[in-house]
């Protein structure tokens, strides 16, 4: 018999409605990947216009557990979920990882391009002094590079300065330190050189090569299983980390993921950390200027925090408030991390003041809460009861002081103070207490966390200096005169990340802090520019001139053989030169590189145009784009005369970037690139972004020349006029 539609639909819906109802009350239906189980609904407070408003009793307490139990029991059996890669050693660091930093490798703390050295113990001194040190690295090599040129996600790895050995080093030098190694992969990467095997395959021997730990996996909702296969087979087993997992049965073998939550009053629940105790989650949650939020969720989870300060270039350094307390969360994790991985952990833990929240983490030796206060104010007095057990004794391990139970029929109060925003711990033990661990943290917890500043700052930023040329009085032979005047310079980054908050691109001269958008006027002396980029020829007869070899030759006219340009190359730009190769050209010829402002001035002639030839694109006026997976042969520099401003200043637009100046703050060095290439990966939104406009600029993060260097960038050359 078939039911009319509409019936149906309810029925359908009844039954829909029947299953979640038998599935769980309390755990959010709308999605199976959902991360965060929300606290009981009587944690927080209502308004008075929302209704009357009643305190979490015990028996609600009990009930939202006992559902949580039961909703994970039946998951567990739903997916048939298998726990047992926990348990192997190769994976057992996971679960004391509380403190991850992502890390670029252009931070200038991590190489030293001078000494060509990585400098790991430089890195990490840094940050045991600042916040605690850390478990775990996310080593960042791709992003936000990658696509400049063909370089795949393996070759990101390959090219990092000395090669594979010396970033096999690289990694030794963090496990001597104690910390974990991961490396990001970017399944997205489809648009740059073919790797040449499975990407599982691939991954897995490059990460064995090199030692790692592990791969963090970039926007992906879960790795594939079959990536630790891979990793198995060749006896060298990773750990990996996606940001989310698609299903529960994913879990078995993703042993850690990220925590990209959104932080109500009351702490929620991560949903793997509840379904898998021994699962490490690491909070990240890079663009807010405070990480109280995410220290508070973490320890009330037992897990951990990301550290990324560096994003993408871009820094946004934690407070001083903020590293003291993440010293302190970490100390203590990691002290009592044992249990935080017990099976029988209790979240939202009845506390006795309101905004105070506690985890309980019971393990035969004793039971351990984690606390936070929500509030923003100081909470004092009896904060926590617990059943009374005969031989107990009780320590505010956070201050690392016994207390003194008080009684209370079956029970015992504790009393003890939690800063604003703050922090607590409470051990029930009948051993003897961990004497060492509570010295460490009254130690360490001696000065309230209000003495720290909670301010946060932006880096500055300062251009490196430009040396002025020998003036000229007319144009030199190939060079064209731009006339002085008063021009106004207004241009804006294309960082893919980070809106417009202070820190973002690039901070001029003339301004107090790096933005996104710039607009100045200014006058222009009059000056000399290259009517072509530099070609091969050219670069050629300096070569030949001076012998210039470079200290760091990795990638240095990559493209040339024997000493030379290929054949018919000799009218095109010059590329794999960095930055310091252009700087020697130019010495070597009496000139110098443009300022920034210099080449858009060139390229507009002072009257707002869009692109150098006018208001409206023209494919005439620029290299056929390359869209393919590899970069294209660059295109003769004098091929589209179209494509000249009003100077006739030629090929500025869409054949290869050109060099312009140079900027740093203490942790990241970047070129401002100009003029963008012909090389258009396709199949993300990710790769390096195109700059063909006047008004817009590419920001390209500096590491060593041997890097730098690209088969997309060359550059021109200015000289100074009397």
């Amino acid at each position: 018999m078939k039911l009319h539609p509409l019936k149906g639909a309810a029925l359908l819906l009844a039954l829909a409605l029947s299953a979640q109802a038998q599935d769980t009350r309390y755990v959010p239906h709308a999605s199976y990947t959902q991360l965060a189980i929300p606290a009981p609904a009587c944690a927080t407070m209502n308004q008075p216009w929302e209704g009357v408003w009643n305190p979490c009793t015990g028996a609600d307490h009990a009930e939202w557990l006992q559902d949580l139990r039961h909703w994970r029991d039946e998951r567990r059996i739903r997916v048939g979920y298998d726990g047992s890669r926990y348990a192997q050693p190769s994976s057992a660091w996971t679960q004391s990882s509380f403190m991850q930093a992502q890390m670029m490798v252009e931070d200038r703390y991590f190489y030293d391009p001078a000494t060509r050295q990585y400098t790991v113990d430089r890195y990490l001194d840094d940050l045991e002094r600042r916040f605690g040190g850390i478990d775990a690295v996310l080593v960042w090599p791709t992003y936000p590079n990658i696509g400049l040129d063909d370089r795949n996600t393996v070759d990101m790895v390959r090219s990092l300065p000395g090669g594979i050995p010396a970033v096999k080093k690289m990694v030794a030098d963090f496990h001597r330190r104690g910390v974990r190694v991961m490396f990001p992969m970017m399944l997205w990467d489809q648009g740059t050189r073919a790797i040449e095997r499975s990407w599982p395959d691939e991954l897995a021997a490059l990460m064995k090569e090199i030692g790692a730990d592990g791969i963090n996996g970039d926007t992906q909702d879960g790795v594939p299983l079959a990536f630790t296969l891979a990793a198995d087979k060749i006896k060298h087993p990773l750990v990996f980390q996606p940001e989310g997992l698609p299903s529960d049965e994913a879990l078995a073998w993703n042993l850690m993921t990220w925590g990209q939550y959104t932080f109500p009053f009351a702490p929620t629940v991560d949903r793997y950390k509840w379904l898998e105790s021994r699962h490490m989650v690491n909070i990240s949650d890079r663009w807010n200027r405070s990480k109280t939020d995410d220290l508070q969720f973490a320890f009330f989870n037992g897990v951990g925090w990301e550290s990324w300060e560096n994003i993408w270039g871009i820094w946004n350094g934690i407070t001083p408030r903020d590293g003291e307390a993440t010293r302190r969360v970490a100390t203590l994790e990691r002290l009592y991390a044992r249990f935080l991985v017990s099976p029988e952990w209790e979240p939202h833990y009845p506390m006795r003041q309101y905004g105070v929240f506690s985890s309980r983490w019971p393990l035969a030796e004793g039971t351990l809460w984690t606390i936070v206060n929500r509030n923003e104010y100081d909470s004092q007095g009896a904060q926590l009861r617990v059943p009374y057990r005969a031989g107990a004794r009780y320590f505010d391990a956070w201050h690392g002081v016994e207390l003194t139970p008080v009684r209370d029929g079956d029970g015992v109060l504790l009393s003890f103070d939690i800063d604003a925003r703050g922090f607590g711990a409470v051990l029930m033990t009948s051993s003897l207490p961990p004497q060492a661990a509570l010295d460490k943290m009254r130690a360490l917890t001696a000065r309230p966390l209000g003495d720290w500043s909670a301010e946060w700052r932006a880096l500055s930023q300062s251009v490196t200096a430009v040396a002025p040329t020998k003036p000229e009085s007319s144009a030199p032979a190939g060079m064209v005169e731009i006339p002085a005047g008063s021009f106004d310079f207004s241009v804006r980054g294309l960082a893919i990340e980070g809106g417009n908050s202070a820190g973002v691109d690039v901070q001029y001269p003339w301004e107090t802090e790096a933005r996104r958008f710039h607009q100045h006027t200014m006058q222009i002396p009059r000056f000399f520019i290259d009517r072509y980029p530099v070609s091969n020829a050219q670069f050629k007869v300096f070569i030949d001139a001076t012998h210039y070899h470079p200290a760091d030759d990795t990638n240095f006219l990559k493209h040339w053989k024997n000493g030379s340009y290929p054949a018919g190359w000799g009218n095109k730009p010059v590329t794999w030169v960095g930055l310091e190769d252009a700087r020697a050209y130019a010495v070597w010829a009496g000139k110098r590189l443009p300022r920034e402002w210099e080449w858009q001035y060139a390229a507009s002639g002072g009257d707002g145009r869009a692109y150098p030839w006018g208001q409206e694109w023209r494919a005439d006026a620029v290299p056929t784009p390359a869209s393919g997976r590899l970069v294209a042969t660059p295109d003769d520099v004098d091929a589209h005369p179209a494509g000249a401003s009003p100077f006739g200043v030629r090929d500025m637009v869409g054949n290869v970037w050109q060099w312009t100046d140079e900027y740093s703050d203490e942790h990241t060095r970047f070129a401002i690139l100009r003029g963008g290439s012909s090389y258009r990966p396709q199949g993300s939104i990710w790769y390096f972004p195109q700059a063909y406009r006047n008004d817009q600029h590419g920001k390209l993060l500096l590491m060593a020349p041997g890097r730098d260097r690209a088969a997309t960038v060359g550059f021109r050359c200015v000289t100074d006029a009397d």
